[in-house]
């Protein structure tokens, strides 16, 4: 099983697509603007990115693809497009796109196409194991150990765990969480943040040492194995939610 951020402004094409990742036992993910895909798709570890070439928000999805490239992010994208002209092919595949189909398209071969790319993605990839201190998350499997211990997480829990592991050191305030794990661009008044983090936090501490989530008191959470640092220069460049 692996996980896919489809960034599609069609709904219904989305569905469509996604519920045939479904049935085939991968997690799709739906993102239906270029602003909130390319935060996700930046910002969360995925094992396939289906990516729209025409995204409203002024944000296509060629701009993404040309961000994610720009930072060394190498998840397998396939570009979907309307546009058939051989030179916007041409120019989805320079940009980095590793595949690119245009619409309609046979869900089969979407599928199958994603099947080949994942496969050969994940037979070269070094670097799908994440590490920090005595805690291991096997992003290909997925495992997550600590002191050689296999842990039971949710998939928001591991989706949490994944980005404060590639935030170490810092103070991830309740809106950067809001926004890399569940996506919203606004705070809708719950504490659902404070719940996840809680589960998390007994699970990857509870019986280990050092604690490795802390709470900075006003401003949100950090990951770090040191609970005496302090949180002040860090917080001089992030705000309180």
């Amino acid at each position: 099983m692996w996980n896919c951020l489809i960034i599609e402004d069609d709904r219904e094409n989305a569905h469509y697509i996604a519920e045939g990742f479904r049935e085939l036992g991968h997690w799709p993910v739906i993102c239906h603007d270029g602003v909130e895909g390319l935060q996700r798709a930046s910002t969360e570890p995925w094992d396939l990115i289906i990516l729209d070439r025409m995204l409203p928000n002024q944000v296509d999805g060629l701009s993404i693809l040309t961000k994610l490239r720009a930072v060394g992010i190498k998840t397998p994208v396939i570009v979907l497009s309307a546009l058939t002209a051989l030179d916007e092919r041409v120019k989805g595949l320079k940009l980095g796109g590793d595949d690119y189909l245009t619409k309609p398209f046979a869900l089969i071969e979407l599928l199958t196409r994603a099947e080949a790319l994942v496969r050969r993605s994940k037979n070269s990839r070094t670097d799908r194991v994440l590490t920090y201190a005595d805690l291991r998350y096997d992003l290909t499997v997925p495992r997550i150990t600590r002191a050689g211990k296999e842990l039971a997480l949710q998939p928001r829990e591991c989706r949490l765990l994944a980005y404060m592991m590639t935030h170490p050191e810092q103070v991830l305030t309740r809106a950067m969480l809001l926004g890399a794990v569940w996506g919203y661009q606004f705070n809708p008044q719950t504490n659902v943040i404070d719940a996840t983090v809680s589960r998390l936090r007994q699970k990857i501490d509870d019986g280990f040492s050092p604690p490795l989530i802390h709470t900075v008191r006003g401003l949100g959470y950090r990951f770090s194995v040191n609970p005496e640092r302090s949180a002040d220069k860090s917080a001089t460049t992030e705000h309180a939610v």
